[in-house]
């Protein structure tokens, strides 16, 4: 999201109350909005189809799916590749390389696919033979599952050239015709519940990848065939992959130790989830979603400007000049950490009691708000991390978000097996001590950053390429000949 309090420093600047409203709308569309538009597809389809009148072993199938398809092809997408494709695309545009760019998109692409589908394919095969599931269905959710990947892929490429509003509004044109489909197949094709929904979401899900794709392709038509220049990426940025990886391990990690809970489901014979566990861990992300529109709307539009002034200082500026900068940033950067804090607590308190009051009228009730509480802690600490870790990127200090995402995924991981064996109302320990341990150490690791700012700005940095290449020839002239040599 880096350049997006450029946009949103116009819209502030009005200073009404008109223009904040439309702030925070504009913050919403550009980092939610994808994800609510396709939810509330979702639940407007159970609704107007008639979900309910499904058997029970229906919906199980079908919630499980989803659950599926969702999980893991944002594990295949953001696990690995991701964060390095990106770092090159936007390397490639610094240096006007645009060129370069779309063999990127193809190698991430397919690297992307292969992760992904060759488990997918065989999980489906297991879930037709296994769990005797007819074959048109497995087909559909295997085809389902492939193209999330796809429209998830060319929506991290796409959200580089910060074409934020294009994104939300191909979710929802692809959800709309995803609505207006299902309701063909069930009322006029006489297909099945699952069926329509199902089949109308792979279409939509095809349709919005598609769209993303040809918008990206506008910007970047020229193919530049440098392929093997992506792979030397991935090498030298192990520590962004790693710290990626380490964090997006650790979002699903506690649903899937509580997998293996007694209260787990295990539906035809394949599909294996806690339904309690997982609602109340979905809800409670919700809750405190909104941290990513105060960091947007907040942290990088106005510690954007301290960063900008003291990346300006740093070249020509005097010492006193540089110096004061960067306390400033930091005061800044302090200041924007605690106003968010602050806000999303407050956020987190008002949609907590509104969960408890009015969920429970909507079947969301027992085990589900008696899990939901602690979880709702971890997620606002797990958000406050992750603001952290971004500004631990701002400085190229991998290292730190490394032992910050590290830690945040294993200390996770260990509590949430004691938690397996505790009441229901601690279940969600895991990621409150996971997300704590992880906030703790990128907070510890931004002091150092500020301590050691200075010195490693002037005494780290390459002012020189390195390359390997064949050493030039040292003679420079020839006497004899009058001739120079190529190394001159």
């Amino acid at each position: 999201m880096a350049g997006v309090g450029v946009k949103l420093k116009r819209i502030y600047e009005k200073k009404s109350i008109t223009a904040n409203v439309f702030g925070v709308g504009y913050s919403i569309l550009i980092t939610i909005a994808p994800l609510l538009f396709i939810a509330i597809c979702i639940w407007v389809m159970e609704y107007v189809l008639g979900f309910g009148s499904e058997s029970y072993l229906n919906r199980e199938l079908f919630s499980s799916t989803i659950l599926y398809i969702f999980i893991f092809s944002l594990l295949a997408v953001h696990l690995l590749f991701s964060p390095v494709l990106a770092r090159y695309m936007q390397d490639a545009i610094f240096e006007e390389r645009y060129e370069d760019v779309m063999p990127s998109y193809q190698i991430g692409l397919l690297l992307t696919l292969i992760l992904g589908s060759i488990p997918g394919a065989l999980f489906s095969a297991w879930v037709h033979y296994v769990g005797e599931v007819s074959a048109v269905y497995v087909l559909l959710g295997y085809t389902g599952f492939v193209t999330m990947i796809f429209l998830l892929y060319s929506m991290a490429y796409l959200s580089v050239c910060k074409d934020f509003e294009r994104m939300s509004m191909f979710c929802l044109a692809g959800m709309i015709v995803t609505f207006l489909l299902s309701l063909v197949l069930r009322f006029w094709l006489h297909w099945s519940v699952i069926y329509s929904m199902l089949f109308s979401l792979v279409v939509g899900f095809l349709l919005i990848g598609s769209l993303e794709f040809m918008a990206f392709r506008r910007y970047f038509p020229e193919n530049s065939g440098r392929y093997r220049l992506v792979f030397t990426y991935c090498r030298k940025w192990w520590k962004l992959m790693a710290a990626n990886f380490f964090y997006m391990l650790g979002l699903y990690i506690h649903n899937f130790v509580f997998w293996t809970h007694e209260t787990a489901e295990i539906v035809v014979k394949s599909f294996i989830w806690n339904q309690n566990y997982d609602m109340a861990s979905t809800i409670a992300m919700f809750t405190n979603i909104s941290t990513m529109v105060i960091f947007i709307s907040g942290v990088e539009m106005n510690f954007n400007k301290k960063y900008k002034s003291y990346s300006e200082m740093v070249i020509g500026g005097k010492w006193g000049d540089i110096d004061a900068s960067s306390s400033r940033m930091f005061r800044q950067l302090s200041d924007e950490l605690v106003n968010l804090v602050r806000l999303q607590f407050t956020i987190t308190v008002v949609a907590y009691l509104f969960c408890i009051v009015i969920l429970p009228q909507f079947g969301f009730a027992g085990s589900i708000m008696r899990i939901y509480p602690c979880l709702a802690a971890g997620f606002f600490m797990l958000f406050i991390m992750y603001a952290t870790m971004h500004l631990l990127y701002y400085y190229n200090d991998f290292i730190g978000a490394v032992f910050t995402s590290g830690s945040f995924c294993i200390i996770t991981f260990l509590v949430s097996l004691i938690a397996l064996d505790l009441p229901e109302i601690w279940y969600g320990v895991g990621v409150v001590c996971g997300a704590f341990t992880g906030w703790t150490v990128g907070y510890f690791r931004l002091r150092w950053v500020e301590r050691h700012l200075n010195s490693n700005m002037f005494c780290t940095g390459t002012i020189v390429r390195r390359e390997k290449a064949r050493k030039p020839d040292s003679k420079v002239y020839d006497k004899r000949d009058g001739t120079v040599s190529e190394a001159e």
